[in-house]
């Protein structure tokens, strides 16, 4: 699997004002694009000022006050703009583009969009979520399965967890890892295994929200599709 095709993939990475979707804000953002050996070829950030008070746990999580992103960061429609401009332009190239928890990440780029009156993104490439991946082909391996998990797995130095590049950087090179590790498992077409991750993170999503029902929230809801509707 992979060396014919997987020459280069994108990478993106938000960190963000909350968990839920329908309500996060971009705080800070990473495109890029890696080789085939993971090194770092392209790379774009964004620090926006999200137009609401950033909660102290979130910025906690990625280090980023209300106060910086105020003084430092740019309008939040112009970088939700360039992030949607940035990510057509890697799959209009044919490069996959790798997100570690991609309906987090996409659904709330997608809601961003709408938000600023701005056209949302247009999945029409190959999305790599290291996360559906991982939890298909080593599905009972015990532990957690954040990024920071996968990384230690699959032999990756993530420099500092919940910073958008780093994150984003880690990801690429853990979908390498783990594509070239499991290429028997997988399929060897991007876009049978775009397809794949789409079936796989669906039913991901309907295990756990079945599960979250049972043991804690007769009301849980779990997202599955990038992006969720």
């Amino acid at each position: 699997m992979g060396a014919s095709w997987l020459q280069q993939v994108g990478v993106f990475d938000l960190e963000t004002t909350g968990v839920d979707v329908e309500t996060a804000r971009i705080v800070s953002a990473h495109v890029g694009v890696l080789d085939d050996d993971g090194n770092v070829v392209e790379q774009l950030e964004w620090l926006a000022d999200p137009g609401v008070e950033i909660p102290e746990g979130a910025a906690q999580v990625h280090g980023i006050t209300t106060e910086r992103a105020r003084a430092e960061g740019r309008a939040a429609a112009e970088v939700v703009a360039e992030i949607i401009d940035a990510l057509r332009g890697l799959f209009a190239r044919g490069v996959p583009v790798t997100v570690y928890n991609a309906p987090y990440d996409f659904t709330v780029l997608d809601r961003e969009a709408r938000r600023h009156g701005i056209e949302p993104l247009a999945i029409t490439g190959t999305v790599i979520d290291p996360l559906v991946i991982d939890k298909q082909v080593d599905r009972y391996r015990k532990g957690k399965r954040t990024l920071e998990a996968a990384s230690a797995v699959y032999g990756i130095e993530l420099l500092r967890a919940h910073d958008a590049g780093s994150d984003a950087i880690a990801a690429g090179r853990v979908a390498l890892a783990i594509i070239r590790a499991h290429a028997a498992l997988l399929p060897a077409d991007p876009a049978e295994l775009h397809r794949s991750q789409a079936m796989w993170s669906s039913e991901q999503a309907a295990n756990f929200q079945a599960y979250m029902r049972r043991v804690r929230d007769p009301e849980f809801v779990a997202r599955g599709s990038w992006p969720s509707y």
